[in-house]
């Protein structure tokens, strides 16, 4: 990989020329690489962006992918300017991949005078309803189409991943770490949202995104996929008890009894006076991605 930085807006093929993409920027950082990148989405219908910090043990030999996925409001920039993962990251060598939350564009559907719907809230599902069918389909661009474009341009280990995420993400997180247990080998949560189907800032998303039919939103709540049966090895949840969404919009407790009463073992840490802010995940983003390292790195894993 390149490891000088580049000109904005510079376009190109892959960086190993394998698929399109445009390297919007790339800099070194703690000897690896940080870029953003942009590439035109099959599954969401639109220029989608994304950031990916390359270690500097993926130069010899493919190094394991970590996914972050950002919250409500957030694009990737937020994670990647203020989340101080990158010394962790180099020191365990453990790429980051960081996508967009929503797709994104003025022919995208939105509510402007809504933050937790529309562009910047895309709740990691597979949206039913129209007119949000044709672009909000962010589980299968998560899940299948970013992994594709990640293994065929960087020197990622794909038989080694893990997943984690703040809030909205810690949810779509928890979600398709339970729909995909063979391949992630760990998954942990900043304050995730433990069951968007009671959620006063979730709900109303899912009835617009899926329907009526709340059945249906049981394949994109973690409690109900847990009850159903869903299994996952563990769980790192990490929670601000000062956080202002925690009684209505996150519910930590929710997530501890489902994972009682199924067996899943959860660790969750009741941060004493911390908020929902990136001041509160970056003091324990390190804590996190060695915690991840210890199972992507670990031969039973």
């Amino acid at each position: 990989m390149n490891l000088g930085a580049v000109p904005k807006g510079r376009a190109q093929k892959s960086v190993r020329g394998k698929r399109e993409m445009e390297e919007v920027s790339t800099a070194r950082s703690h000897g690896g690489v940080q870029g953003v990148y942009r590439h035109q989405a099959r599954t969401t219908n639109c220029p989608m962006s994304f950031s990916v910090f390359v270690p500097p043990q993926a130069a010899p030999a493919p190094a394991p992918v970590l996914w972050y996925l950002s919250g409500l409001t957030c694009t990737s920039a937020n994670v990647t300017e203020k989340g101080e993962f990158r010394a962790a990251a180099a020191a365990h060598g453990v790429i980051i991949v960081a996508p967009d939350t929503s797709p994104r564009g003025a022919d995208v559907p939105d509510d402007p005078d809504d933050w937790r719907f529309g562009q910047g809230a895309g709740f990691y599902l597979d949206a039913t309803q129209p007119p949000f069918e044709r672009n909000y389909r962010m589980y299968s661009y998560v899940v299948e189409e970013l992994p594709e474009l990640i293994a065929a341009n960087f020197p990622a280990d794909m038989s080694r991943q893990g997943i984690f995420g703040h809030s909205m993400g810690g949810h779509g997180a928890l979600t398709i770490a339970l729909k995909h247990p063979d391949r992630f080998r760990s998954c942990s949560a900043f304050a995730p949202i433990v069951q968007p189907s009671t959620s006063g800032w979730s709900k109303p998303a899912l009835q617009k995104y899926l329907g009526p039919d709340e059945a249906a939103w049981r394949a994109y709540d973690t409690t109900a996929l847990i009850a159903d049966g869903a299994k996952f090895k563990e769980f790192l949840v990490d929670q601000g008890t000062a956080d202002p969404f925690l009684q209505d919009g996150l519910k930590p407790w929710l997530l501890r009894e489902a994972c009682e009463k199924a067996g899943i073992p959860l660790t969750l840490n009741m941060r004493e006076g911390y908020d929902h802010s990136y001041y509160f995940m970056s003091t324990f983003m390190s804590n996190h991605i060695g915690w991840h390292a210890a199972r992507l790195f670990s031969h039973g894993g």
